[in-house]
């Protein structure tokens, strides 16, 4: 399961964070972000993980459906 441009952008604005604190908070380049999530390239291994870490860690959980799509992004109940 490898975390999408779509899901990303959902989550970063479900955070209120922009893509310079999402970059910050996963220890990856600014132009990481703004490539990945405008379709440009997607992402060494290391840096998606780290990206869906760090949205993770602020409380969103990437889903998928059966077959590994994307589906979306939800909240951690606490």
């Amino acid at each position: 399961m490898v975390i999408s441009p779509e899901q990303c952008r959902a989550a970063r604005a479900w955070l209120d964070w922009k893509q310079e604190e999402l970059a910050a908070k996963a220890g990856v380049s600014l132009s990481t972000v703004r490539d990945f999530e405008k379709g440009r390239r997607t992402p060494i291994a290391n840096n998606a993980r780290a990206l869906a870490e760090a949205l993770g860690e602020a409380g969103l959980d990437l889903t998928f459906d059966e077959d590994d799509k994307p589906l979306g992004v939800t909240r951690r109940r606490s």
